[in-house]
């Protein structure tokens, strides 16, 4: 009888077969046949990584914007004639909460907490 070998995959390596079986029109099962792997094992993987990504922080972007003229009914800081600040969180649902104004650290903490601590 033949012995059979398990094959050890990196990090790297498993990252790198789920992206391929992310891509739009791709085949799970060629993917799986390319690279000597089970569908079963495929979707482990990507069940796998979701729920590692879920579970830490995403990544922020702090995008710089040039300075421009209020919209009508803005609000204004007391000190100037440019608007104050704003904070938009974007979810990976999809669903974007944006705050203007003064987002001060307690109007961040019952934002915060009313979407479940997340």
């Amino acid at each position: 009888m033949r012995e059979v070998r398990r094959r050890n995959w990196s990090t790297e390596e498993r990252l790198r077969i789920v992206r391929e079986t992310l891509e739009p029109g791709v085949i799970v099962q060629a993917v799986a046949d390319r690279h000597g792997v089970s569908t079963g094992q495929l979707y482990t993987w990507r069940k796998q990584m979701l729920a590692t990504a879920m579970a830490g922080f995403v990544p922020v972007e702090v995008v710089p914007q040039a300075p421009q003229l209020p919209p009508p009914g803005s609000v204004m800081s007391p000190d100037s004639s440019v608007p104050s600040g704003m904070i938009e969180i974007t979810l990976a649902s999809g669903a974007s909460i944006r705050i203007t104004g003064c987002a001060d650290a307690a109007t961040l903490r019952v934002v915060l907490a009313g979407m479940g601590g997340r």
